[in-house]
């Protein structure tokens, strides 16, 4: 596995938002934004993120992780740190 910039990240985050809510609004969307609130995902809408995300990246992403996907930029950050393992 290659290291993802943030912008690739940011993209991986996006598409898998995307694929759980097709209409989703990133215009409103700031980068410290509580996603889950601003865009209401749901417990199960969160963990399809999740699987969604593993299979963008390869990156395992287990339950103690969960708390560091909680914005666009935690979220991008986590994966960008991961993937320079």
């Amino acid at each position: 596995m290659k290291p993802l910039s943030n912008a690739e990240a940011t993209d991986v985050v996006k598409e898998s938002i995307i694929k759980i809510i097709p209409d989703a609004d990133f215009t409103r969307l700031l980068p410290e934004d509580r996603f889950r609130d601003v865009l209401e995902l749901d417990s199960l809408d969160f963990l399809s993120l999740v699987e969604l995300l593993t299979e963008a990246t390869g990156i395992p992403i287990d339950e103690d992780d969960y708390p560091e996907l909680t914005t666009l930029a935690d979220t991008v950050r986590f994966l960008v740190d991961r993937s320079a393992r």
